[in-house]
């Protein structure tokens, strides 16, 4: 019996990608408002020009990520990226949770 040691790598997902960066945003603007702080130095520094100019700024950079990577071929940075997302969401809502639960 043959095992295949290694799985076939998932296929990048711009629309993934998208609807991601979104939940982000709305994650993170809920989580502002209920009092949690920026957990990312660099997004807390550029909140000084206003959390939704900070956020689409780096949102703005995101999408060059992945802009480039598409461009040299290199798809497993998106599915990284979003894996990466992934986890930044539940953050913020764990963030949320906490928060809301602490007042």
């Amino acid at each position: 019996m043959l095992f295949r040691l290694h799985k076939k790598f998932p296929e990048p997902s711009l629309s993934v990608f998208v609807l991601l960066q979104l939940v982000d945003i709305l994650t993170t603007l809920i989580g502002l408002r209920v009092g949690a702080s920026e957990g990312s130095v660099f997004i807390e520094r550029l909140m000084r020009a206003g959390p939704l100019a900070a956020l689409l700024i780096s949102k703005l950079i995101a999408v060059c990520l992945v802009l480039m990577a598409l461009r040299w071929r290199r798809p497993r940075v998106v599915v990284l990226l979003n894996y990466w997302l992934a986890l930044v969401v539940t953050w913020n809502l764990i963030a949320i949770y906490t928060t809301v639960l602490r007042h």
